[in-house]
């Protein structure tokens, strides 16, 4: 028998209308056996009629108990978006540009009661362009896993685990919508990276309020913070370089040419923004 397993439906988008996660869609028309309970331990009695013999783990977001956990005869596999002990927890994919990393991966590795400590069966590397955001690396992460996954399940008695070095362990925690206003004072590659990094959501802004939609680096050696040139787009100097900025937008306005924007908020050059 197969068993799908998806979080509850929930509110997402602007309108915070309840959506059914993506992998609860795709069994439905499909027409696998689905079930969403509201907390892990509630299924843990489905999962058990199911006998299954063994069971994958993607972006779930819980941890699993020891209960549930013991039901699969070949236990969990997890496809995990990096290469761990780097950036075990909810945004991998995020962190991994955020932070500038050059390639980032896919692990296929086992569950334990631990966050994303279990012993790895298999990793697969890919590089992070310089300009690639995260919905295109999520995109490739998730063929790569895919195919990492199926290899992993044909050579399932051949694989030997290997242990994870935990004291090389860095951690990716669910990212907070603060996360997002721009520190002038960061070099624009940091700031640039972040851009990438939260693309949707939670996007990158300014105290002010405005969202930068389009931004690119660029060079500057003003202090941070002070507007370099307005054209179609703005150069504001950072702790190192500076950021021009194409595209952004006003809360509760539409998108619009940056420049257009600066001059409709009377910015001149040579000031800094608070």
């Amino acid at each position: 028998m197969v068993l799908v397993v998806a979080q509850a439906d929930k509110p997402a988008g602007r309108g915070m209308e309840v959506k059914a996660p993506a992998v609860a869609v795709r069994a439905r028309e499909l027409g696998v056996p689905l079930i969403q309970p509201a907390k892990v331990r509630e299924a843990i009695e489905d999962v058990r009629r199911a006998s299954p013999d063994i069971a994958i783990v993607v972006a779930y977001g819980k941890i699993l108990p020891a209960a549930l956990l013991e039901i699969p005869r070949r236990g969990f596999l997890n496809i995990h978006g990096s290469i761990l002990p780097r950036w075990r927890g909810a945004a991998p994919i995020q962190r991994a540009i955020e932070h500038g990393d050059p390639e980032t991966g896919v692990t296929i590795m086992r569950v334990d009661e631990e966050l994303d400590h279990g012993p790895m069966l298999a990793i697969a590397k890919t590089p992070i362009g310089a300009d690639e955001h995260a919905p295109s690396l999520a995109a490739r992460l998730s063929t790569i896993g895919a195919e990492a996954l199926l290899d992993v399940l044909a050579r399932l008695d051949s694989i030997e685990e290997t242990a994870q070095d935990h004291a090389l362990a860095t951690f990716a925690p669910k990212i907070e919508k603060s996360e997002g206003e721009i520190d002038w004072n960061a070099s624009a590659k940091s700031i640039y990276d972040k851009f990438r990094a939260f693309d949707p959501w939670p996007g990158v802004f300014t105290k002010e309020g405005l969202k930068l939609i389009d931004i690119q680096p660029a060079t500057g050696h003003q202090p941070p913070a002070t507007i370099v040139a307005i054209d179609d787009g703005v150069t504001i100097a950072c702790g190192d370089g500076a950021i021009r900025i194409i595209t952004m937008q006003r809360p509760g306005k539409p998108r619009a040419a940056a420049g257009d924007v600066a001059r409709g908020l009377r910015w001149r050059v040579g000031t800094r923004l608070s």
